[in-house]
């Protein structure tokens, strides 16, 4: 056991006492050695950047309908072109070109090149949704401010426009629409909003007004109650107060109105499924 130590140490100290000093056949040996691990080095650095670039090719191409899925998404989403201005201002200028050298044995750096490239488009694709999930969760936001739910689940009495005044007989212009209910029957809020007063009126009596945003304010009038308070946040649907008959009333009934920037707007025409295209108008500006 000894002995055999003892040879392969002298056998190693001549082998490379014999490589650094060039012996002739050893020096061939280590040579034909060395060359083959580099050659396998070089094939297993091949293989891997082969692999590398058949995976870059991938993404490339999931990438192509990536874009091609962002740009149908923020059409959707209503995004103008000049939501889009400090995307193009990323593109170089001026012209280019020059010879297509596709990736069929590309070296490390060149991967690593088009690599940085995907990760930038990846991030200008992610901006692009998240501006167009901006844009989509606004015009959501405008549609639960639509006051086209229907207050109270009855019937419509009086209707919006001008009529014989219950108190006078003449004629006179009627600003909202009238619902004969019990009363105690729930009024729910047309949408979401804020509440902007709560007070009494003479001709109202308990007022409710809500602000819906973009100039739009609903009223709820004659409550026998108001369950919320100025200032708070309602959603749509939410119990806000009571039928009542308070204040110029002949009966219990709620008298509903909707008004863009003060001016007062036929209700049912919001009711039906739609704001009037006055409304529309507005809630561009």
């Amino acid at each position: 056991m000894g002995l055999m130590l003892v040879s392969g140490l002298v056998y190693h100290f001549v082998f490379l006492t014999a490589a650094r000093e060039g012996w002739p056949v050893v020096s061939q040996l280590v040579k034909l050695v060395v060359r083959d691990e580099f050659a396998q080095r070089d094939r297993f650095m091949r293989e891997n950047l082969d692999a590398m670039a058949s995976r870059v090719g991938d993404l490339q191409g999931r990438m192509v309908k990536l874009e091609a899925m962002g740009e149908r998404v923020t059409g959707l989403a209503g995004v103008k072109v000049d939501d889009l201005k400090a995307l193009q201002r990323d593109a170089k200028p001026g012209g280019s070109g020059g010879p297509y050298v596709p990736l069929d044995h590309p070296t490390l750096e060149q991967l690593n090149d088009t690599i940085t490239q995907m990760e930038h488009s990846l991030d200008q694709q992610g901006d692009l949704f998240t501006l167009a999930e901006s844009r989509l969760f606004e015009k959501r936001l405008s549609t639960l401010m639509v006051p086209n739910s229907k207050p109270i689940d009855m019937p419509v009495g009086s209707g919006f426009g001008f009529r014989s005044d219950p108190f006078t007989g003449r004629a006179a212009l009627h600003t909202g629409i009238d619902f004969a209910a019990p009363p105690g029957t729930p009024i729910l809020a047309a949408a979401g909003g804020v509440v902007l007063s709560t007070d009494y009126h003479p001709q109202y009596g308990n007022l409710l007004e809500l602000d819906h945003g973009n100039g739009l304010v609903t009223r709820y009038a004659h409550n026998s109650r108001i369950l919320v308070k100025t200032g708070d946040l309602i959603k749509r649907g939410q119990p806000v107060a009571q039928v009542g008959s308070t204040g110029r009333s002949t009966g219990p009934h709620l008298h509903f109105e909707v008004l863009v920037d003060g001016v007062p707007q036929d209700p049912a025409r919001f009711l039906a499924g739609g704001p009037p295209p006055a409304m529309a108008n507005a809630t561009k500006r």
